[in-house]
């Protein structure tokens, strides 16, 4: 895959994340060493810059000689490396790194090729730097940057095939050499909200698939509870206008299509959590998209500080520019919606679940889904599981971004606090997987009952939904642990597999 500092997507660096190779765009190169020469003319003329000829932070008063520049950049990284934590895992690492190298390719941070080729080789042979989470997210990821930007320097710890070891150790086994850092350098590869980009960037390609996954959950539970489905038609959101309601009532349409069970409408209308269902997955998808448009923004941006664009002819100088282009508000204050958004596809997910194991609201199965309940619990206790992770994402959803702590003396005296945003949306994400697990067995052992009961099928797009749980989970005829089950059910869904059958059967879904 090739970074030019302008084409990067999220599908793209997803699979950078899982191991595909990167290399820096000829076209990137020129660019580079233009900006690394305005860096050179400045030094060599004794113009201040900061973080190059000046120390950082509330010591960007202080002005380095020669020497003392040199040195700083490797000091800057050694003293940045002041995290806290478990070592992140090594696709968000890629990722986060990933990131870095692509403001880098954008040519106006004055780092030398040589680094930019180094760290790009390290990544392609297999060296993954061990790097903790803590950080505030202006001036970007320092931290967590500082301990991966150890491991060039032969310093630090890193990953090689699963093993954790020195820095040093990891370069030796893939046969590279440390490099040293100059002037800029350091702070060029620390100097932006990269673990922030990297750890969104997954987020997002993570939460479209979820949506995608939601609606076809809620389908199944649909055909459990003979929905009415009016509510999806076609004109009743585009009454409404938003986009994300209208792809999502289609999507409902073309899973449900076919189904024998739901030919016969018999009531006038459904509870919310059943015939709002377009209206609200369909915000978060809304949601989701304007995530996904900022963070891709983010990822082919200028992340950095200071910025150096030379003119064509570096003797002539060029274009120094501090400001403050690290900052991790413009996708910290989206990603506060992104989990809001996730969050709410599991709270509509838990109420239909809460409908199909009551026997009041239920349309006629036996109470918690099992015959003969009384002896048997059924599927009552996994309810209280949702419930639980339900109530865990709202406390998640507390915005982290509002949070600003002054630093560096109160020079920094805002900061985004995205990194714990982007962290606790992970979260959020992996507990919505959880609880639309727990609706999908019970949809499914719902629909075994309904199957029974009416003696009609499911559609087809449900019905492979319907075999791929029934491969791994068998019909709850008498209580087991139910916990083997959901475990194996949200394997199901993180696999690419159901959304892939599904398509199969009725198109791309929106």
């Amino acid at each position: 895959m090739k970074l030019d500092g302008k084409n990067l997507d999220v599908e793209k660096l997803k699979k950078i994340a899982e191991g595909e190779k990167i290399e820096i765009a000829n076209e990137c190169r020129l660019r580079i060493e233009k900006s690394r020469d305005f860096v050179e003319y400045m030094f060599k003329n004794k113009i201040p810059a900061y973080g190059t000829t000046t120390g950082i932070g509330e010591l960007a008063k202080v002005i380095l000689n020669p020497q003392e520049a040199r040195k700083l950049s490797t000091f800057m990284v050694y003293s940045h490396a002041s995290g806290y934590g478990e070592a992140l895992p090594e696709d968000v690492v890629r990722a986060t790194i990933t990131t870095r190298l692509n403001v880098l390719c954008k040519g106006v941070s004055g780092v030398r090729i040589e680094v930019v080729d180094f760290i790009a080789n390290m990544l392609n042979k297999g060296v993954i730097p061990v790097m903790y989470p803590a950080s505030v997210g202006a001036c970007g990821d320092l931290a967590p940057l500082a301990q991966a930007m150890l491991v060039p320097i032969g310093k630090g710890e890193a990953f090689y095939k699963g093993k954790r070891m020195s820095g040093i150790k990891a370069l030796e086994a893939v046969g590279l050499k440390p490099i040293e850092y100059e002037i800029r350098d350091g702070l060029a590869v620390i100097n932006g909200s990269q673990l922030i980009a990297g750890l969104s960037s997954l987020e997002v390609f993570e939460s479209e698939k979820l949506v995608k996954t939601a609606e076809i959950i809620a389908c199944l539970s649909f055909e459990a509870l003979k929905a009415v489905t009016m509510a999806f038609d076609d004109e009743i959101l585009r009454l409404r206008g938003f986009e994300g309601g209208i792809k999502s009532a289609s999507n409902i349409r073309k899973l449900l299509a076919g189904s024998k069970i739901l030919e016969k409408q018999e009531r006038i209308q459904d509870a919310y959590s059943i015939r709002s269902t377009p209206q609200v997955l369909g915000s978060v998808k809304d949601a989701v998209s304007y995530v996904k448009k900022q963070v891709e923004i983010e990822i082919n941006a200028g992340a950095d500080n200071p910025l150096f664009v030379p003119k064509d002819d570096v003797k002539s100088g060029g274009r120094y520019l501090a400001g403050a282009n690290f900052q991790g508000t413009p996708i910290a204050l989206p990603l506060e919606m992104l989990g809001q958004g996730i969050t709410t596809i599991g709270v509509i997910s838990e109420r239909r679940l809460n409908r199909l194991v009551n026997e009041n609201l239920n349309e006629g199965l036996p109470g918690f889904l099992i015959e003969g309940a009384g002896m048997f619990t059924g599927i009552m206790i996994p309810q209280y599981t949702a419930a639980f992770l339900v109530n865990e994402n709202r406390v998640l959803c507390t915005p982290a971004a509002i949070g600003s702590i002054p630093t560096a003396a109160d020079q920094e005296d805002f900061v985004s606090m995205g990194t714990n945003t982007a962290l606790k949306t992970k979260k959020i994400i992996d507990n919505c997987y959880g609880i639309l697990a727990i609706e999908l067995l019970a949809a499914t052992q719902a629909v075994d009952l309904r199957m029974k009961q009416e003696n009609k099928d499911i559609s087809p797009a449900m019905r492979v939904v319907y075999e791929l749980v029934r491969e791994k989970v068998s019909f709850l005829s008498e209580d087991r642990p139910l916990y083997p089950d959901i475990e194996e059910i949200k394997k199901i869904l993180l696999d690419d597999k159901l959304l892939s059958k599904v398509e199969s059967i009725v198109g791309g879904l929106e």
